[in-house]
């Protein structure tokens, strides 16, 4: 479900009546400051009376105890008298810190992976072709020497002993049989790759020889080290030796290694294998909105998303608001992971925590403190099996896609955590009074430029965007250090990324 207000408690317009009036008359705002040299490179300001700090060392997120209070009209007005506004507040204090959130869904990810391990499913072999993008799952030994025999590391002559030197009439290529013993004062014309033939002391590059009237080899240089420019055997390693630890991403270059220490196959941990499930009656899979209906946004950006992520879309299917479906649809997925889209609110076609009750499932996260996709949930199914639920606003999707599933993805495929890093803000960065707000940002030089565009249903500013800023409760000023999630294109490239 793509439209903003279509089920009740989703972001909507991702302002309540209490958000919009402390948005207007905001509790007082952190004063930014620089990084000491200790500091964890993480969003943050000078702490306020009554914050607490957050876990993981992010920015202080204040407690219901410690919160600055709100003005009192709009505490009023957000709490109000009616069930509706009780369910509201009962949702937000039961929700996750964006942090604590993204820690369980990586706690998730690495117990699936280890039970995968007790089955025996956690390492497969794959052909070289295949590998690109995996983790290696054991250590990368040399099945050879490499080099495995001695080789000519220029293209010229090999020499034995002090010149002039004779030159014999045949040469010496790659790709052949051992070649005749060198006599003392001999030399034999001979190419990169190609064998060193025995006795040989030296290489003389082409660039460093002459030749006379009478085929005699003349030195240029006044000096021929011994052994200069041959490539010994084992030179980089010898048979056995540990090129690359298990855990290694497997990389053009690890391939290229993998080929010349004599490997066709590699042991990986398997791609996680993802289904999608897209609900929603009001969706259409082509042409304009008409009647009522709107475009599904989310089931064509999910999937090459996540295989960015590393996964494995095994299934993408559309459910409609349709409980009894649904729940057919989780329960016979083999995937290690089931994403859904909308659906996790409290409104009547929203059918995810009935469902997740109705099959037993353990619900981990439910609802983090987080804008946009603060209603997005984690369950567990099955001792190696999770069901991430997006909402179904597309902005607030991609903030349960960075929370949650791409921690869990990444865990479960043996990625290490990336490096977490923080850049300053060229602008200023409206927050939310306690949640932390992720708002789509370009980064140029040191700095990132926050985009307009960021509401829980536009996907006009994540577009154009690098990465996602991580806005602490109260908003951020210019200047101020905000930690940066990066996409998985902008560093690497959309090719290196979809292929």
């Amino acid at each position: 479900m793509t439209a903003p207000g279509t089920r009740a408690g989703e972001d909507a317009d991702d302002l309540d009546v209490e958000e919009a009036l402390a948005l207007v008359n905001p509790p007082h705002r952190r004063t930014p400051r620089d990084p000491g040299p200790g500091d964890v490179p993480s969003p943050g300001g000078a702490p306020c009376p009554g914050d607490v700090p957050g876990p993981g060392g992010h920015a202080p997120a204040r407690t219901a105890q410690g919160a600055a209070p709100a003005p009192r009209d709009a505490t009023a007005a957000a709490q109000g008298t009616g069930p509706a506004a009780s369910a509201r507040q009962h949702a937000h204090h039961r929700a996750t810190p964006w942090p604590e959130a993204r820690a369980t869904a990586e706690r998730a990810g690495r117990a699936a992976r280890a039970s995968a391990g007790k089955a025996g499913r956690s390492t497969v072999t794959v052909p070289l072709d295949t590998a690109l993008g995996l983790i290696l799952a054991a250590p990368l030994t040399a099945l050879t020497d490499l080099p495995s025999f001695d080789t000519s590391a220029m293209d010229g002559w090999a020499v034995a002993g002090p010149g002039p030197w004779t030159l014999r009439e045949d040469g010496v290529l790659a790709g052949h049989a051992e070649p005749a013993r060198l006599a003392d004062g001999e030399a034999v014309r001979i190419a990169t790759g190609a064998r060193i033939p025995p006795d040989t002391t030296a290489v003389l590059r082409s660039e460093h020889g002459v030749t006379d009237d009478n085929g005699r080899l003349h030195p240029t240089k006044d000096h021929l080290g011994h052994g200069q420019d041959i490539r010994p055997r084992a030179q980089e390693c010898r048979t056995g030796d540990q090129l690359l630890p298990a855990g290694t991403l497997v990389t053009p270059a690890v391939l290229g290694l993998a080929a010349a220490a004599g490997y066709d196959t590699l042991a990986v941990v398997p791609r996680p294998r993802v289904d999608v499930l897209v609900l929603g009656d009001e969706l259409l899979t082509e042409g304009l909105p008409h009647d009522g209906l709107i475009r599904d946004a989310l089931g064509p950006m999910l999937p090459p998303w996540l295989r960015a992520l590393g996964a494995e879309v095994t299934a993408v299917r559309r459910i409609g608001d349709d409980a009894d479906a649904l729940h057919r649809a989780i329960t016979g997925s083999e995937a290690d992971l089931v994403v859904t889209t909308g659906g996790t609110a409290a409104g009547p076609v929203d059918h995810v925590h009935p469902t997740l009750r109705r099959i037993g499932a353990q619900l981990l996260v439910d609802g983090v403190k987080v804008r946009p996709g603060h209603p997005m949930l984690l369950a567990r199914l099955a001792e190696d099996r999770y069901l991430v639920g997006l909402p179904g606003n597309p902005l607030a999707a991609v903030s349960g896609l960075l929370t949650l599933a791409e921690p869990l993805l990444r865990a479960l495929a043996g990625h290490p955590a990336p490096e977490r890093y923080a850049l300053p803000l060229k602008d200023s960065a409206q927050g939310h009074p306690y949640d932390t707000r992720l708002i789509p940002v370009v980064l140029r030089g040191r700095r990132a430029v926050p985009l307009h565009y960021n509401g829980p249903a536009m996907l006009r500013g994540v577009a154009a965007a690098d990465a996602l800023a991580v806005v602490p409760p109260g908003g951020a000023e210019p200047g101020q250090n905000t930690e940066i999630l990066e996409l998985p294109w902008a560093a690497a490239g959309p090719a290196a990324c979809f292929t």
